[in-house]
């Protein structure tokens, strides 16, 4: 994607497309008060940063809409640009109108994230912060939201650049050894060294290791619901969802495929998947469904499994729970059994007790709330740790596995007594990878490091 120049004055419609009672345009660069200032009705070339003004957008003596602009100068903007926000009525044909306006006088049209782009080269956050813009933009629950806020505060942002730092003050000592290579002078304490690359590797696995929970707040936590045929999977889904999204009949083998949805429980997503009943059957399209299911049923932090009066007997049913759970459950997902058909189950279930089920009765919608509760009480880990630092980026978490294989990488090569030359290149690799997530550069920070520390020359 080519952005062009910061000498560039860009344009863009910043509310969403489509008509409305209000739209933006926003305008950005050297240029915008200028350009701006040439079609309105009032002069605003000298008017403060963080001011309103109302009037008419003209077109020579055509009048485009009545407008109210807010005018914002540089490095007291979002993009730290000179900036002006036009505040228009809603039609399109208006906001194509002054688009073409402002076109016709300097501007062009801004690439899709220019406006952000713009901000992360000025320095007004960094690109870890950048992306959490928009994850808060697409945010769809209270968790969600505040995790992307957190981010955009520069919660990860300053973690990571702390322990950057770190390594880039040794790295810059190391460095330092290899200049002096024929004195045989050691700047880096190597205990030390060992001590601070097991922390950080400590903290990098601590980080990595949330993405699963940062991922599932941030797309929704994966609820499976799975059982055999015609135990009321795709009734519970109705039920939830409080509309007929699923196709209910008494055939065994109607759901082929899943059919998914998101609901909102107590500020979390969660995205709830009916899948096709498991049963041994030789029909080829219902058995890619029933694979199916059992993916998702991997793929899932939270997996209803459930039962009906037919599982009234308990040697058979503990074999097929246990077998399914010892299969199919790792050890970080919630496995909740639901025996459904209450409202006609009149059988005894004791022999469950182990497994805390919750008894529902779908299609009458009984117990539903106690369900719903037993689910959220999933999302009490996030509560737990919405202080905490989430990754949530698959970026991120992909730099964040290579730097803690090249800290592993370090850790060995100490331990083997390597040449420094070796190690050094090691720690420029996790300085790399780390700064890769907030859009570091990290070569000029261990040169500024180098000078500002020692004076070669002396």
């Amino acid at each position: 994607m080519n952005f062009g120049t910061k000498a560039d004055t860009i344009c863009a419609l910043s509310t969403a497309n489509g008509m409305g009672a209000i739209a933006v345009v926003r305008v950005s660069g050297p240029l915008a008060i200028a350009i701006v200032n040439a079609v309105f009705s009032k002069n605003i070339a000298d008017a403060a940063s963080h001011t309103a003004h109302f009037g008419v957008l003209k077109d020579g003596e055509q009048i485009i809409d009545e407008v109210l602009l807010n005018v914002f100068h540089q490095n007291r903007s979002f993009t730290c640009e000179e900036t002006v926000e036009i505040g228009c009525h809603g039609s399109v044909f208006i906001q194509q109108a002054i688009l073409q306006l402002l076109m016709k006088h300097g501007c062009r049209l801004a690439e899709a994230g220019e406006f952000t782009m713009r901000a992360y080269m000025n320095g007004k956050f960094d690109l870890a912060q950048a992306e959490a813009i928009a994850d808060l933009i697409a945010s769809r629950s209270a968790a969600a939201h505040r995790m992307a806020l957190t981010q955009m505060r520069g919660g990860v942002s300053k973690q990571l650049a702390e322990l950057r730092q770190q390594l880039i003050d040794f790295a810059a000592l190391i460095e330092l050894e290899l200049d002096f290579g024929e004195e045989d002078v050691e700047f880096a304490d190597r205990s030390r060294l060992k001590l601070l690359i097991a922390e950080i590797a400590q903290v990098i696995d601590k980080l990595r290791k949330t993405f699963h929970m940062g991922n599932a707040i941030k797309n929704g936590i994966p609820v499976a619901i799975v059982g055999a045929p015609n135990v009321g999977k795709s009734t519970l889904l109705n039920a939830l969802l409080n509309e007929e999204k699923a196709i209910v009949s008494e055939i065994p083998g109607t759901t082929r495929d899943f059919i998914e949805d998101e609901i909102i429980i107590k500020g979390v997503s969660y995205r709830f998947v009916d899948t096709a009943g498991l049963r041994e059957t030789t029909d080829i399209v219902e058995n890619l469904g029933i694979e199916r299911s059992f993916k998702k049923a991997g793929e899932a932090s939270v997996v209803l499994y459930l039962l009906d009066e037919r599982n009234s007997n308990a040697a058979e049913t503990l074999n097929e729970l246990n077998a399914f759970k010892n299969s199919y459950i790792k050890a970080q997902q919630e496995f909740i059994v639901v025996v459904n058909k209450l409202d006609v189950n009149n059988n005894s279930f004791d022999f469950l007790s182990d497994f805390n089920p919750v008894f529902i009765s779908a299609k009458s919608q009984v117990n539903l709330d106690l369900l719903m509760e037993r689910i959220a009480a999933v999302s009490a880990q996030f509560s737990e740790q919405q202080n905490e630092v989430l990754i949530s980026n698959v970026r991120h978490f992909e730099a964040l596995n290579h730097a803690y294989e090249d800290l592993m990488r370090v850790q060995e090569g100490m331990n083997q007594q390597i040449p420094t030359d070796l190690i050094a290149m090691d720690i420029r690799q996790v300085v790399s990878h780390i700064g890769s997530i907030t859009g570091a550069v990290d070569v000029e920070e261990v040169l500024g490091s180098i000078f500002s520390k020692f004076c070669i020359g002396k």
